[in-house]
């Protein structure tokens, strides 16, 4: 969270809550509504902890929030409520935890490139099937001049379709955004069995695969399974430094993962080429937003399916989202037709700086 914003809070929360009110709370109940009787569901960003006895309708409530002088209230508002001072960014809660996920106005207080990250850590400690409520600010706001009594704050305001998009990519299913048509885009989500997007900005490299298998989306890595030659190739390309680990090679090494469909399935045969398609257009939306070198797809049928019925592994003919594109073969142990050498030259020459020269036609390395 912005370290401003957060200092703000800290010097002003007295004021912000003599100044405030709490609303939506009909919303929160509808959310506890929802959570099993006795699970944990989370309120993030909890202020003074205004929400918690709606939320906690059922079951028990953690409060978070990134300021002690938030966090200290909560006593009087929800007195015996568990309270953590936290960050959006790195929930302190162990995988599938939460049962339920409430975020009035925080994550509005991230960059906007930084929320795609905190929502896959959300999806990480949220159990399948779990809701999520999530309100930030429309870029109907975007603009606006207005004088903040309390001091500095950092917003981010959201397009609806990114929103979406990005929701969307963090492994939920997107049930509703409401748009109060002023100020507020209310997301009403779903944490599904699948994997989420690891990108941020200045990407090297975004890797985009077919689609999770099940046991990577329960796993939480993409080319997860043993018999997959993807990450022995990008360790032995030297894109990557921890086997297994796509959070520390987008912090570190600029390698972002995302997949064509986020449908997971035990093979990617059983995906529909309309699924590939809609698929390709939110990725394609995501390379214009993040525009991170190259991209490259880990499978040539799930481009060819999505994008380009002719392509041929190598450089492809056009960009993608306006960035070179880059097709290597499946890594996946049912693809015999490629050994561990191969996948690592294709990485290579994906992440090279500059793509070479093709004469409009794609250059094929072979698969």
């Amino acid at each position: 969270m912005d370290a401003t914003t957060i200092a703000t809070y800290e010097h002003s929360a007295d004021r912000w809550i003599v100044a405030r009110a709490p609303r939506a709370t009909d919303v929160a109940r509808a959310l506890a509504d929802r959570v099993g009787e006795g699970d944990w569901r989370a309120d993030l960003g909890c202020g003074p902890g205004w929400h918690v006895p709606h939320l906690g309708e059922g079951g028990p409530v953690l409060a978070l929030d990134a300021t002690w002088a938030m966090a200290r209230r909560v006593r009087e508002f929800a007195p015996g409520t568990p309270v953590v001072v936290g960050d959006l960014e790195a929930l302190p809660v162990r995988a599938g935890a939460l049962a339920g996920a409430w975020a009035k106005a925080s994550y509005q207080h991230l960059a906007m490139e930084r929320l795609p990250l905190a929502l896959a850590d959300l999806h990480r400690a949220m159990r399948v099937g779990a809701p999520a409520t999530l309100f930030v600010t429309s870029d109907r706001r975007a603009g606006v001049p207005w004088d903040d009594p309390l001091g500095p704050r950092y917003f981010a305001y959201w397009p609806r379709e990114r929103l979406h998009d990005v929701v969307q990519g963090a492994g939920f299913t997107v049930e509703a955004i409401e748009d109060d048509g002023i100020e507020w885009l209310t997301v009403h989500a779903l944490r599904e069995r699948t994997l989420a997007d690891i990108v941020g900005p200045e990407l090297r490299l975004l890797i985009v695969g077919l689609n999770p298998s099940l046991y990577a989306a329960d796993h939480g890595v993409g080319f997860a399974r043993p018999g997959n030659r993807f990450w022995p190739a990008l360790l032995a390309s030297g894109l990557a430094s921890r086997d297994r680990d796509p959070l520390h090679a987008c912090a570190v090494h600029g390698i972002g993962f995302s997949d064509l469909v986020k449908r997971a399935t035990p093979r990617a045969d059983a995906l529909a080429r309309d699924e590939y398609i809609a698929g390709a257009a939110r990725v394609a939306r995501l390379v214009e937003w993040l525009a991170p070198r190259a991209v490259c797809f880990a499978g040539l049928s799930g481009y060819r399916a999505a994008i380009d019925r002719r392509a041929t592994t190598g450089w492809q003919r056009e960009p993608f989202g306006g960035c070179p594109a880059y097709v290597m073969p499946n890594p996946s142990g049912l693809n015999a037709h490629t050994d561990v050498a191969d996948l690592v030259t294709h990485l290579q020459a994906a992440a090279a700086p500059k793509p070479p020269a093709t004469g409009g036609q794609p250059r094929d390395i072979g698969s």
